[in-house]
């Protein structure tokens, strides 16, 4: 089983913000099912205003039990005081919320698998700091954290898009632009994602974690099925072979294409391993031996080999991985 427990506050008065609630359920519908419309995340929302009292429960109780994974997300304002606040909207000058500790501490000490906590405020790179500065150098096990800027860093949000930025770019990740060839989307991939889409004058996403093997937040549409990725063993039995190609593996070789064509013509069996060979070149797994194209590649009997990232899925695909 998964959880979430996803909010988003805007009320804070004179401190009001924009978009929060609108990142909140947006993080809401994406996670609530996978790419195929199947079933992931069982979700509880919070929008527009919680108190400390609320907001400290949920999260203990988001920490109970023994789920797969438990994700905690906020979109709001965060406070760098002492080891840093998730503020909530009845914040005081004797209260400003959350203290991050805390949040960490229900974390660590929770029996589920996973937990994933994801912060979209300002400073929310305080969340894990106070563990480096003290006794611990290392988070408990389980635990990731992806924060939407430094320490000492606030976080934006983007009117014309209506989103909080950091939030805009996790969402287009969750949707697919963050997934593995095979559709996974886990928090290393998300952070990557987010990362690579900031540059150096904005603000700077901050990636903790301890944990052995991560699972998939979300999967959507593979670019190639598993079916397909086995086969990689059975046309290159080594990983440094080439497969061979000729005129035949290419469809428009063919007696009824109108244009030059040449013997072998094209042969229904090899034509269908081409469409594949081809497929592996579109996701960066093959690639033709000295010609730019794997059409010329068999119009002129040359070869096409594994990538390194090819090297890597056969691999996986040898050892019976998937």
């Amino acid at each position: 089983m998964k959880k979430a427990l996803i909010v988003g506050l805007n009320d804070y008065g004179e401190n009001r913000l924009d978009w929060c609630d609108n990142d909140a359920i947006a993080v809401k519908e994406l996670l609530e099912t996978n790419g195929d419309g199947s079933p992931d995340f069982d979700t509880r929302l919070i929008v527009g205003t919680c108190n400390y009292k609320a907001l400290k429960e949920s999260v203990e109780e988001l920490f109970s039990g023994d789920s797969e994974i438990a994700m905690l997300y906020f979109s709001g304002h965060g406070a760098h005081q002492d080891d840093g606040y998730l503020c909530t909207t009845d914040l005081s000058e004797n209260c400003l919320g959350v203290r991050m500790s805390d949040i960490l501490r229900f974390a660590e000490e929770s029996k589920c698998k996973n937990k994933v906590i994801i912060l979209d405020c300002c400073f929310a790179a305080k969340m894990g700091e106070a563990i480096l500065a003290g006794s611990r150098s290392i988070l408990g096990e389980g635990v990731t954290i992806i924060a939407a800027s430094q320490s000492w860093q606030t976080a934006e949000e983007q009117s014309e898009i209506e989103h909080g930025l950091f939030t805009s770019l996790l969402l287009q990740g969750l949707r697919g632009g963050a997934a593995d060839i095979r559709g996974n989307i886990t928090p290393a991939s998300l952070y990557a994602y987010v990362d690579q889409s900031l540059c150096a004058w904005q603000q700077r996403p901050v990636f903790k974690t301890n944990i052995s093997q991560f699972l998939p937040l979300r999967t959507v549409q593979s670019k190639v099925t598993d079916a397909q990725l086995r086969k990689l063993s059975v046309y290159f039995e080594n990983p440094t072979d080439e497969y061979s190609l000729d005129p035949s593996y290419e469809f428009t070789n063919s007696p009824d294409v109108d244009h030059a064509i040449k013997k072998p013509f094209a042969d229904e069996k090899n034509v269908e391993i081409m469409k594949e060979l081809q497929l592996y070149e579109s996701v960066g797994l093959v690639e033709p031996v000295d010609t730019d194209h794997m059409y010329f590649a068999a119009m002129e009997n040359k070869s096409c080999r594994l990538t390194a990232m090819g090297l890597h899925y056969w691999k996986l695909s040898k050892d019976k991985r998937f």
